[in-house]
């Protein structure tokens, strides 16, 4: 049992240095990280839940959360490796279900919608990344691999490998892997400069079809013109906007 305790604990030292490059030796991330010892306390309080110890299980979970500034319901299920970085001002709800190689940044939450009792909070697959001050809210599943940007609210649930920003949150189009990539590489906050969000594309195709709009009714003008129409008697678009700069702006 200590043995196996031991190499938990290993684990999730190790995945500490793995993702947060601030970390520098054992001992500062076993001193230090409130995360890594939300992750602890929540290892007892879940056995105590587990075997029926409910008041025990929530007692030391406040005092956990008193110490860390992270809330984990006792009956929340956590899988290996899971990093919560920095910690501050996350809560994960009671039937909340959190898979292998996960990662959390401060302010998440992953809450329920309903009073109802059951299942209530999110369900998280395999290396699901989810950043800072995000909200997944619901008995809905982020599939292994998937991201959430940083302050998005998620309702609906995001495939695997997605990436889901905004409010409500809406899932980008999917990049494809560098070549002779096997994984999706690690994103911190779970964004990268070169996101396909949809909605920019969106609006880029707007400001590109205005300028189309514009040319064609620049040339009717010249052709009412040239066919004797007055040009006094016409309305010239005078609000004319940039589309370099707006396009500059969107991205």
């Amino acid at each position: 049992m200590f043995k196996h305790l031991f190499w938990r604990l290993r684990e999730d030292i190790g995945v500490v240095f793995d993702r947060d490059p601030a970390a520098r030796t054992v001992f500062e991330v076993l001193t230090t990280y409130p995360g890594l010892h939300a992750i602890l306390v929540h290892r007892v309080t879940h056995r105590l839940w587990g075997w029926g110890l409910k008041w025990l299980a929530r007692f030391l979970a406040h005092l956990g959360r008193w110490l860390t500034g992270v809330e984990i319901h006792p009956g929340a299920t956590l899988g290996r490796r899971v990093f919560i970085d920095h910690g501050m001002g996350v809560v994960i709800g009671e039937t909340a279900e959190i898979g292998d190689d996960c990662t959390l940044y401060h302010g998440v939450t992953l809450g329920g919608t309903s009073w109802q009792k059951g299942k209530r909070h999110p369900t998280l697959g395999k290396g699901v990344i989810i950043g800072a001050g995000a909200k997944v809210l619901g008995p809905i599943t982020l599939g292994a691999g998937a991201k959430v940007g940083s302050n998005a609210v998620v309702v609906k649930d995001v495939p695997a490998g997605a990436t889901a920003v905004g409010i409500p949150a809406r899932i980008l189009d999917e990049q494809p892997l560098p070549q002779g990539a096997t994984a999706t590489p690690f994103s911190a906050y779970a964004v990268s400069a070169d996101m396909n969000d949809p909605m920019v594309k969106a609006v880029h195709g707007l400001i590109n079809h205005s300028v189309s709009a514009d040319e064609r009714i620049n040339w009717i003008m010249a052709e009412l013109v040239r066919l004797g129409g007055s040009p006094e008697a016409q309305q010239e678009i005078a609000d004319r906007f940039d589309p370099e700069y707006l396009n500059r702006i969107v991205d």
